[in-house]
C-alpha cells in the first residue's frame, strides 16, 4: 500500500483560533501516523493558472486509510469545528508520491 498525503490549503481568519487547533490537532494526527511534512513554510508561486494557494500544509501518513481514519475520526471532529470558525480551507488525501 503507498503512502498518502493530506494536502490542506488554509485561508486563516483567527490567528489565535488557529495557533490552539495547530496545537491540539498535532498528536490525533500522531495517532494515525501522520507526519507533518510542510507545515504553512514560505510559498513561492510558479506557475497558477488553476489555483491561488494561501497557505499549505501536507502531512503523510501511511496509506490513504489511515489519511481518511484520522480526517473522520471521531477525535478530530471537535477540531474540525475549530478549524472551521478559524479559516477557510481546501482538503484533499492524494495517494502514492514517487
Amino acid at each position: 500500500m503507498s503512502q498518502a498525503y493530506l494536502i490542506a490549503d488554509t485561508k486563516i481568519h483567527d490567528p489565535e483560533k488557529y495557533e490552539a487547533y495547530k496545537r491540539l490537532a498535532k498528536p490525533i494526527v500522531e495517532e494515525f501516523g501522520g507526519e507533518y511534512i510542510v507545515r504553512g513554510g514560505r510559498l513561492d508561486l510558479a506557475q497558477a493558472e488553476l489555483w491561488l494557494p494561501s497557505r499549505l500544509g501536507v502531512i503523510r501518513f501511511p496509506n490513504r486509510d489511515a489519511a481518511l481514519a484520522f480526517f473522520s475520526s471521531e477525535a478530530y471532529q471537535p477540531l474540525k469545528a475549530i478549524q472551521l470558525q478559524a479559516s477557510g480551507a481546501t482538503v484533499t488525501v492524494v495517494e502514492g508520491f514517487a
